[in-house]
């Protein structure tokens, strides 16, 4: 009799808690904008993070909410965007110049001298932890292909030659392979097919860059006395081209004894 009234009182309880459980859900349940779905599928799926959250549904829920600007996909780009907009009833706001990576350094295997035999974990950020990595100059390619590991577009592979290599055409420029990079070698650019381009990452003096690299640049200033559009510049040895000022004239490209100067459109076709 205890047992069957035990019984009982468990399933009463059940069924009060059940009804309970299913009337918060009812109350308080969130609806879901539906167009959160429909902004997702729009986007690469690559969850690559360019945008500053975690995973695309997570971009899709923020931007629908008006939390996130509707052009922080990157590797979208402007169509993303574009159709983004459409959706949420928006005018269109993104650039329709594609961002990509671009590899600033030019010291080759055998350009950039070493200054031990690594035989580490092949991993960029495990080889800076033995006297911060291996190659003379602090601040070259390493050559060891991390970069090409956390990209989700397939658009790194390493050359023959040691250094990484961006396939423009696939980069979404999503800024991975950038951040992944422990010297700061790699840099997010405007993809437009315009100016000159100084591939060089060493803030070192001329002297100790010159014993480290055959290609780094020395900060000369030559190309800064060259240069009528005022486009170049040196800090910390290093020379800056704008190329919002640069009008392809090629005279830093001329007079650079260095060869670290290169023509952009060019460079990342064949690079």
């Amino acid at each position: 009799m205890n047992v069957v009234y035990a019984l009982m009182v468990l399933g009463g309880l059940g069924l009060l808690f059940g009804g309970l459980l299913s009337y918060a859900a009812q109350r308080f349940a969130v609806e879901e904008d539906e167009r959160v779905e429909v902004v997702a599928d729009l986007l690469p799926n690559a969850n690559c993070g360019a945008c500053g959250y975690p995973g695309c549904i997570n971009f899709a829920e923020k931007v629908v909410a008006g939390e996130a600007p509707v052009d922080s996909c990157i590797p979208g780009g402007k169509a993303v965007s574009d159709r983004i907009c459409e959706v949420l009833g928006l005018e269109s706001v993104a650039s329709d110049v594609k961002k990509i990576a671009q590899v600033f350094c030019l010291g080759t295997k055998d350009a950039a001298a070493d200054l031990f035999e690594y035989q580490g974990i092949k991993d960029c950020k495990a080889a800076m932890m033995f006297g911060d990595g291996f190659k003379a100059c602090k601040y070259g390619c390493l050559g060891l292909g991390t970069c090409v590991e956390v990209c989700p577009f397939d658009a790194l592979s390493m050359g023959e030659n040691g250094l990484p290599v961006v396939d423009p055409e696939r980069c979404g420029g999503c800024g991975l392979c950038a951040k992944a990079c422990p010297r700061g070698v790699i840099r997010i650019v405007d993809a437009a097919p315009r100016g000159k381009v100084v591939l060089c990452n060493s803030q070192d003096r001329g002297r100790a860059t010159r014993n480290a690299c055959e290609v780094g640049c020395i900060g000369c200033k030559a190309c800064v006395r060259a240069c009528p559009q005022e486009a170049v510049t040196v800090e910390n040895f290093l020379a800056y081209i704008d190329r919002t000022k640069c009008n392809d004239c090629g005279e830093c490209l001329d007079v650079c004894k260095r060869d670290v100067i290169k023509d952009f459109k060019d460079y990342i076709k064949t690079n």
